[in-house]
């Protein structure tokens, strides 16, 4: 049997370092350094801490890092890596979709995780559904929901 582990943007974490109830918000900021992916309310209702686990949005601060043996992480480090996090990332800047960035890298995954999904199912997901766990108090989210259209349009 092998050593339990998971991939963090491409690095190999060994889960007998981790603590057997560390939450992956933590494993991912104060053990790995990681300091895009953003603590806010660690209860799961602002979204700031989004990453994406096998390719799918998730809440890192309702995770158990041990309970995520064999999966790939990636986080808003990484997103640039992706080509629709890449598309993502130019449209958030070019729309102006950030005011303190705070909430930012939560939106980015949230939403690159979404569009992915879009493709491969051919589906228009509800945005309100979507983005509705991922909350914003600067930019009154108009240019969050342009960023998305830019985004949705350029991966056509």
């Amino acid at each position: 049997m092998s050593e339990p582990m998971v991939r963090v943007n491409g690095r190999v974490v060994r889960l007998a370092d981790v603590p057997e109830g560390e939450r992956l918000l933590d494993t991912l900021r104060w053990r790995l350094g990681l300091r895009g992916t953003k603590e806010g309310c660690r209860s799961g209702g602002c979204g700031a801490c989004t990453v994406w686990v096998d390719g799918a949005g998730r809440l890192s601060c309702l995770a158990l890092t041990h309970e995520l043996d064999g999966s790939a992480i990636t986080t808003i480090e990484a997103a640039q890596d992706d080509p629709v996090g890449r598309v993502v990332q130019a449209a958030f800047v070019e729309e102006n979709a950030l005011q303190c960035g705070y909430c930012t890298p939560g939106f980015v995954m949230a939403v690159s995780a979404m569009l992915r999904r879009a493709q491969t199912s051919g589906s228009e997901p509800d945005l309100s559904e979507e983005l509705g766990g991922n909350l914003c108090r600067c930019t009154g989210y108009l240019a969050i929901l342009r960023a998305v259209a830019r985004a949705r349009r350029e991966l056509r």
